[in-house]
């Protein structure tokens, strides 16, 4: 292709210039975007939903529940976390060496105070008693042989026929002898307490644990080995701990001379194990915690509560009395403090401001709001400062017809 062709195909093709293609870009985008934006508005406008159903509408009014703010009694607990202790855990050793040549025991049998336990084999033990018995005879007949001296050598020295050194000497002979006597007696007292200990009785009363020796076992009294342990039962105690700024409230009524109730949860703190009493609280605070520890005393006949065992503890320290109650549930809380929402006469709700007090699971005692006030109780989270309510049940028309 020559010249002048090329230059006659470019008249009759004229390339648009770069600028002029990207301005009609640029007006076409913004057509566009307004086109869109008229479309939402026009739709706001007519109220049209935007998303799902009902969106757009007018929301009806919120249904509540409401209860009345009322005066009324309200307990005073203390809740912590316990441990059950027995009162005495004892670890049955064997006092004596020797063969085992008995167990009377089964394992997690509960034992009354001196039932037998264990037999060692007390055959040495009688033979050491038996010699010792012996040695007393022979020891108490010449103890009696040197009296009988005395009294010839006092008879003679009245007649001027002994000296009186001789008479002297045998004094100090029967002293002695005398002192031979009671050694052996001392013996024969010690023998028989080592012969008692071949025969192993339970020292409380309480539950055994398992079995650690076995019969044919030689043991030895210079070990530490257990042959079972017994843990007291019933009664038990539990040891829980209550923080520091709770300690003088209850020491106030304790020291009124009052019974402090307190009850035993299990681990979700649903069903009461065992009802007890206070016993005693620790003379120290722990400054690690800044909590006391408490004891308290259970009847535990069912055997609920175990050893070792932990659970929930709520005790009971006194009842207040004429306090404005509203229901826990009710309660909400800010970055600030505690409200309420309180219906109005006119139907709206409004923010009422309370101060906390003695509460529990279903009510707690507030100040800030008068008795007869009536506090919303359900649907709070689509509450709003004025809003409207209703009070009742929503009707299926309200709720938008019938459900499937």
């Amino acid at each position: 292709m020559d010249a002048e062709q090329r230059n006659t195909q470019a008249a009759e093709n004229p390339v648009e210039p770069p600028r002029k293609r990207n301005s009609f870009a640029r007006w076409l985008l913004l057509a566009l975007a307004l086109i869109v934006l008229g479309a939402a508005g026009w739709k706001l406008l007519r109220g049209a939903p935007a998303a799902g159903p009902g969106a757009g509408m007018m929301m009806p009014p919120t249904h509540v529940s409401t209860a009345a703010a009322h005066k009324g009694s309200i307990d005073v607990f203390v809740d912590s976390l316990g441990t059950v202790t027995p009162e005495r855990t004892v670890s049955v050793f064997s006092q004596v060496s020797g063969r085992i040549a008995k167990i009377y025991f089964r394992e997690g049998q509960t034992v009354a105070q001196g039932q037998p336990l264990v037999d060692i084999d007390p055959r040495p033990y009688q033979a050491q008693l038996m010699q010792a018995q012996g040695q007393l005879d022979h020891d108490q007949a010449v103890l009696a042989q040197a009296r009988i001296d005395l009294n010839r050598y006092q008879d003679a020295q009245k007649r001027n026929a002994i000296a009186k050194q001789t008479v002297d000497d045998q004094e100090q002979i029967v002293h002695q002898y005398e002192g031979t006597v009671k050694s052996d007696q001392g013996t024969i007292a010690y023998d028989r307490v080592q012969l008692s200990y071949c025969h192993i009785t339970a020292p409380i009363a309480g539950r055994l644990g398992l079995r650690l020796v076995d019969t044919g076992n030689v043991v030895s009294a210079s070990s530490s080995s257990t042959l079972v342990v017994i843990t007291q039962q019933n009664p038990t105690t539990v040891v829980f701990t209550v923080a520091q700024d709770e300690v003088p409230v209850v020491q106030q009524e304790l020291g009124k001379g009052r019974t402090l109730r307190v009850d035993a949860y299990d681990r979700m703190q649903k069903n009461v194990l065992a009802t007890g009493k206070l016993l005693t609280l620790d003379n120290a605070i722990d400054t690690t915690t800044g909590t006391v520890k408490f004891r308290a005393e259970f009847n535990n006949t069912s055997g609920a509560l175990f050893p070792n065992q932990f659970v929930n503890t709520r005790l009971w320290v006194k009842t207040m009395n004429d306090a404005t109650l509203v229901p826990t549930s009710a309660i909400q809380y800010n970055s600030q403090q505690a409200f309420v929402w309180v219906l109005q006469a006119d139907g709206t709700v409004h923010v009422r401001n309370i101060q906390i007090g003695i509460s529990n699971d279903q009510e707690t005692a507030v100040g800030g709001i008068s008795v007869g006030d009536k506090i919303v109780t359900s649907n709070i989270d689509r509450l709003s400062e004025g809003a409207k309510v209703l009070t009742g049940q929503p009707s299926e028309a309200e709720m938008g017809g019938p459900r499937p």
